[in-house]
């Protein structure tokens, strides 16, 4: 089966990410696809490279991006919802003159037809909210 995940709430104040991060992990060790995992609203702060988990905590971002490297799937941050949380990539950067990129490496910000795609061509959407 081929999932599409979205992820609405924030990586250390909700359990949406990490709830979503089991899942698509438990996915995959079964043998499913995970076609695009899409972070928005709150969601889209796991993404932020400014943010650093505490030693004791699990460091979210880079537990999403290993996974998603090892079974190419893509991590999706929603472009209006980062905009408005400060993560911003490159060419937005330098578009609206911030200080800097905040863009984890191994993110993409995208718009939400990247999220009706994976709808389209996924089997389930799999919503964690926060």
């Amino acid at each position: 089966m081929n999932f599409a995940l979205a992820v609405h709430g924030a990586p250390y104040s909700s359990q949406a990410s990490s709830s979503a991060l089991r899942f698509a992990r438990a996915a995959t060790a079964a043998g499913h696809q995970i076609e695009r995992v899409f972070f928005y609203h709150d969601g889209v702060a796991v993404a932020n490279e400014s943010i650093v988990a505490p030693q004791d905590e699990l460091d979210l971002p880079s537990e999403w991006t290993v996974l998603a490297r090892d079974h190419k799937f893509e991590l999706a941050v929603c472009i209006a919802a980062s905009l408005k949380r400060g993560v911003v990539n490159e060419s937005e950067q330098q578009r609206y003159e911030t200080p800097s990129a905040t863009l984890k490496p191994g993110f993409e910000v995208v718009g939400l037809g990247q999220l009706v795609d994976a709808v389209i061509n996924a089997d389930r959407l799999i919503t964690f909210a926060a």
